[in-house]
């Protein structure tokens, strides 16, 4: 199955499954303090087209005085990420994804990434736009630790990779945590 077969199929099955989205923020914030001692960067998003949710996650992050930074889609399709406190306005770029307003650029040092499929191997595969992993090939000397959030349902045999597509550190469901 071609990845784009895969990924209207995966799309279908998550918006099906929507009503699981039940984030366990304990499980993530244990992996974040874990993963990387005295680390406090967090690169998040907000969640569209079913993705997993990521609100209460972020009002949790943000209590517990960890940096949260969110994406920003430039002209020339590459992201960076940006410093963002709550309730700092956001603006909906032309992809339906809310972006906070650019100023303090930032490098994460865990990555919480949405995804559309993914493999006990660790692939991810997303929407398609490779934005995640431009970034990711960028920031390589960072060695940022990279978390996908998805649905159990989500899990598929086989991910088709390609040799750009980068490998997650951890993958979290609503039932079990990859490693």
């Amino acid at each position: 199955m071609s990845k784009n077969q895969l990924r209207k199929k995966i799309l279908k099955i998550r918006e099906k499954n929507y009503y699981r989205n039940k984030l366990n923020v304990d499980r993530i914030l244990n992996i974040v303090k874990n993963c990387k001692k005295n680390k406090k960067v967090i690169g998040c998003y907000f969640a569209v087209n079913f993705e997993v949710n990521t609100d209460r996650l972020i009002e949790v992050l943000d209590k517990k005085k960890f940096i949260i930074c969110l994406p920003v889609i430039k002209k020339n399709k590459e992201m960076e990420f940006y410093r963002y406190k709550k309730n700092d306005p956001l603006y909906v770029n032309k992809y339906g994804i809310p972006e906070p307003k650019q100023k303090k650029k930032m490098i994460p040092d865990i990555l919480l990434i949405p995804i559309v499929a993914f493999d006990k191997e660790l692939n991810r595969l997303g929407y398609g736009g490779g934005f995640y992993d431009r970034y990711l090939k960028k920031t390589t000397k960072q060695k940022i630790f990279k978390i996908g959030l998805a649905l159990s349902c989500q899990n598929v045999k086989k991910i088709p990779i390609e040799k750009f597509d980068k490998k997650m550190d951890a993958i979290i469901t609503e039932k079990k945590i990859y490693i």
